[in-house]
């Protein structure tokens, strides 16, 4: 990983260490439904499927996690910023968690399957755990996946034909234990509070 965007990553989890600690009882909106910090999808009809191949060639779909909660982002290996940004907060919310971490499953989408091959994406999705899961697949299959989870994603020329970047939707979806969407986590959340709504829906899983 180049520099600049390790030193980012470490910024980005010394900052969300420093955050405010999880509280100790589940946080109660009007009614008595949980209060989310992101956006509550609950019941919405996109986002339910996601069938490709990982870092290792295998076939991965998200009936496989039920169980664990999943946090679902898109985007590509040489992203300079959003990307390894996001990571590292789903990494430092897992640490959070304390034990309750390795019931969340982080998996990452790659945009760019043109760059992003089985190693590297493999070799990326290592550097913000062991057992993140990083999902690749041909450009169809990338375009009908970010479809089905309305990610925009367009490729914005560079000074050669493999120096080009990607502009995309910046924010993750949150999968719960019995495979339903639950929540749009905006960019930035941090991981404080990313935390805090995967504790509410592992809690929920284990009523």
């Amino acid at each position: 990983m180049a520099a600049p965007t390790r030193r980012l990553i470490l910024t980005t989890l010394a900052a969300a260490a420093a955050g405010s600690l999880l509280p100790g009882c589940e946080r109660l909106g009007l009614g008595g439904k949980p209060a989310f910090q992101g956006v509550d999808i609950t019941g919405a009809d996109y986002a339910q499927e996601l069938a490709l191949h990982d870092g290792d060639g295998r076939p991965r779909n998200l009936a496989e996690f039920k169980g664990k909660v999943c946090v679902i982002f898109f985007g590509y290996t040489q992203c300079p910023d959003v990307c390894p940004t996001t990571l590292a907060e789903v990494a430092q919310a897992r640490k959070l968690l304390g034990a309750d971490g390795a019931r969340v499953q982080g998996i990452f989408v790659s945009l760019d399957p043109e760059r992003d091959t089985p190693e590297v994406l493999k070799a990326y999705v290592a550097n913000f755990g062991p057992d993140f899961v990083g999902l690749r697949g041909s450009a169809d299959e990338t375009s009908a996946a970010a479809k089905h989870f309305k990610i925009f994603f367009s490729k914005v020329p560079g000074k050669t034909a493999q120096t080009y970047t990607i502009d995309h939707s910046a924010g993750s979806y949150v999968i719960d234990a019995q495979g339903r969407v639950r929540l749009f986590m905006r960019y930035g959340i941090g991981a404080d509070k990313l935390a805090a709504d995967l504790k509410i829906l592992l809690a929920e899983s284990a009523g």
